[in-house]
């Protein structure tokens, strides 16, 4: 990945209750939300995410995450 290109990020969230793993476009806004029943499936998936984020093509990973690809193209 060039020091040019932006990537996607992954965040956990949560806690007393409320899990959310949040998917952050290249500009850090949250593209996607995912709620989790606790702390250890928010962390599963959000390991889960980073993996397709290393592994697929950008385009791939929206396809895969259904996230709009923006005003690109």
């Amino acid at each position: 990945m060039s020091s040019e290109e932006k990537s996607f990020d992954v965040e956990v969230r949560g806690g007393d209750g409320t899990w959310r793993v949040a998917i952050l476009g290249p500009e850090g806004e949250v593209v996607s939300e995912r709620a989790c029943h606790d702390g250890a499936e928010a962390r599963t998936y959000a390991s889960t995410v980073r993996q397709h984020i290393f592994w697929l093509s950008a385009e791939k990973f929206r396809e895969y995450y259904r996230i709009d690809g923006g005003s690109e193209g």
